[in-house]
């Protein structure tokens, strides 16, 4: 993505988000996950705190547990039922109102995934081996570069574009999706009748969320904190962590990564600044540190895991939110396809 492009989807994201709080009823939210693991700080601080605010705003909003995208680099679907109920909980204990938001899985909404046969005439095969976000990901999985990882971008448009959704909360790495969405949008607006909107990326402003070994937080790399995890589990993690032999302590990402990842879960969990926590620390050193680290993500997460433990008591509940999120998601998905057929001249 070129310096201009990206300039130009920042200014956009901005503009949409001072005429959120004045107008969030002109605009339909669509994001999610995918249940490969449990959820855990970075998704919080990431991607759900924002898509409560966006919720509690007005915003019409949709999350996908994007199920059928977890074969496009593993080649089992093990655990998958156990990993879209926990998602559904921590979603709901982090403040996720199923009133106010759909929740739903790709697997159960077949007018969805039909939107895939029209929209893969409108791109070429040189556009998709051209998605630097998907060769980051065959790399990342060291996968073989199946046609579904293929045409991953354009599954994501038919997620996007089913709600007819025009804002997705995402990092800058993700925009050539939104791109190849709003072309996907427009080439068939422009080849068969206006159907979509050319959604925008809301270009997420928190800072990047690094893993207790200083890399970026990942369920891969085994150095996330899970929503799910207990107080103990917690301090165990926090405890094995990576930091260095240098007793005092200070902010430098470069430098020192393991203390500095550290630093920043402590500020996102308190609020505070990683340099003032560093000097309140001082030559306290790393066990100072690890210490007040433990503290502050044990005291946020709390009222998230009192909330989950109550919603994991109830599994009946959980399944009712799920079921009704897709009841409703295959309402405007199958109303949305009947749409995209008349306009297409496909209604016999």
């Amino acid at each position: 993505m070129s310096i201009d492009s990206y300039e130009a989807s920042r200014k956009r994201s901005d503009e949409i988000r001072a005429d959120l709080p004045e107008h969030p009823e002109k605009y339909t939210m669509l994001t999610g996950d995918r249940p490969t693991g449990r959820l855990h700080l970075g998704h919080y601080f990431g991607t759900i705190r924002e898509r409560v605010a966006l919720q509690d705003l007005g915003v019409t909003t949709r999350i996908i547990i994007a199920d059928y995208q977890v074969i496009t680099d593993r080649d089992t679907t093990d655990n998958i039922a156990d990993n879209v109920r926990n998602m559904v909980i921590d979603y709901l204990a982090c403040g996720i109102d199923p009133k106010k938001t759909i929740i739903f899985t790709h697997s159960a909404i077949p007018a969805l995934n039909q939107l895939m046969l029209p929209f893969l005439s409108l791109v070429t095969e040189s556009e998709l081996m051209r998605n630097p976000t998907v060769k980051a990901e065959m790399d990342a999985s060291g996968h073989v570069l199946s046609g579904l990882l293929l045409t991953y971008p354009v599954h994501q448009a038919c997620d996007i574009l089913f709600c007819k959704g025009n804002i997705v909360p995402v990092g800058k790495d993700q925009l050539p999706h939104i791109e190849q969405t709003r072309q996907i949008a427009r080439r068939f607006n422009e080849r068969y009748g206006h159907v979509f909107p050319e959604p925008d990326g809301l270009l997420n402003n928190s800072p990047a969320i690094p893993g207790l070994d200083g890399r970026k937080m990942s369920k891969s790399y085994g150095n996330a904190i899970a929503l799910s995890a207990t107080a103990e589990e917690t301090a165990k993690l926090i405890k094995k962590s990576q930091t260095d032999p240098d007793r005092f302590i200070t902010f430098n990402p470069e430098a020192r990564p393991g203390v500095s990842a550290l630093l920043t879960t402590a500020a996102l969990c308190t609020g505070r600044d990683e340099a003032e926590i560093a000097a309140e620390i001082g030559d306290g050193g790393s066990g100072t540190l690890k210490k007040y680290v433990t503290e502050s993500v044990n005291a946020y997460l709390a009222p998230i895991r009192e909330r989950r433990t109550e919603l994991a008591s109830d599994i009946d509940y959980i399944e009712d939110v799920l079921h009704e999120g897709n009841r409703r998601a295959n309402d405007i998905a199958n109303a949305t396809l009947d749409e995209v057929r008349e306009t297409m001249g496909m209604v016999y």
